[in-house]
């Protein structure tokens, strides 16, 4: 998902992005939705197949690795 797309989502759920790294907005996001903030720490390994950042999150732990 695009930064301005992520950025947009989250204004819409009063999710404030300023100065916010993308990984800090998405996990915001995922905290507004009442899910686990786990972007990015899943270890290379996620359960989640219906999360909507379930492959940007896979491929941000295959970039940090």
């Amino acid at each position: 998902m695009q930064w301005n797309d992520i950025r947009r989502q989250a204004r819409e759920m009063g999710v404030k992005t300023g100065g916010k790294k993308k990984f800090e907005v998405i996990r915001a996001v995922q905290r507004a939705e009442g899910n686990f903030d786990c972007f990015g720490r899943s270890g290379g390994y996620c359960d989640q197949v219906f999360c909507a950042w379930r492959d940007d999150c896979l491929a941000a732990v295959r970039k940090s690795a």
